[in-house]
């Protein structure tokens, strides 16, 4: 299965939860994260299908000339390496602007964003089938490129993260991805996680619980 087939599979996972009763009924109540209520984490996970789609205009535009040619991608681990939000403070900048900008997407209720997340991805299955997993995808808010495969497998490790996040804040079961999403999703994280710990103690986090390392986080 193609990198753009199992985003569209996790997609239509999140684009289910968002549509949940659940979801609606404790919109205005806090969520399992901190100062993020239910409603501001839907509107996290619903941009990251958002994003795709102008990700996909970009990329329309590209094919059609219709923009200046944009700087080469970068390898999806520098994107990690370069990205500010990681290391940020709760209360920081960046992160107080992502919990704002999910408040914002979020603003016109649960109906509303399930209804605009679902006509987004069901244009995203039209448009993915003409674009090339190789084209750019330049990304304004970083100032950088990624290839659209890449691009695809951070939208599939956000999609993972806050679709589990978003179940527990409204007591839901959390619905395991497609193999086909999750294995891109796991190898990124363990290569994180490495980056951040090195092999060893990643090795001793999988296989020997005696000498497990306190923390194995990936971001």
């Amino acid at each position: 299965m193609s990198v753009m087939d199992a985003y569209l599979g996790a997609a239509g996972q999140a684009v289910a939860l968002l549509d949940t009763p659940e979801v609606a009924t404790a919109w205005e109540q806090p969520s399992a994260l901190a100062e993020m209520t239910v409603g501001g984490l839907a509107g996290h996970l619903a941009h990251q299908i958002l994003s795709v789609s102008s990700a996909l205009q970009v990329c329309a535009n590209s094919a059609l000339q219709e923009s200046p040619p944009q700087e080469a991608p970068i390898p999806l681990l520098e994107h990690y390496a370069r990205a500010a939000w990681i290391d940020a403070p709760l209360d920081g900048e960046v992160n107080a602007g992502i919990r704002a900008k999910s408040e914002g997407i979020a603003s016109q209720g649960a109906s509303w964003l399930a209804g605009l997340t679902r006509t987004a991805l069901a244009e995203q299955r039209t448009k993915l089938a003409e674009c090339s997993g190789d084209q750019a995808v330049f990304m304004p808010q970083t100032g950088w490129a990624l290839c659209l495969d890449d691009f695809l497998v951070t939208r599939m490790l956000e999609l993972a993260v806050h679709m589990d996040d978003l179940a527990v804040s409204v007591g839901l079961a959390v619905q395991e991805l497609p193999e086909a999403a999750f294995d891109p999703v796991l190898v990124l994280l363990a290569r994180l996680a490495a980056r951040r710990h090195g092999h060893t103690a990643l090795l001793r986090a999988l296989t020997r619980v005696e000498r497990a390392p306190a923390a194995i986080n990936a971001i």
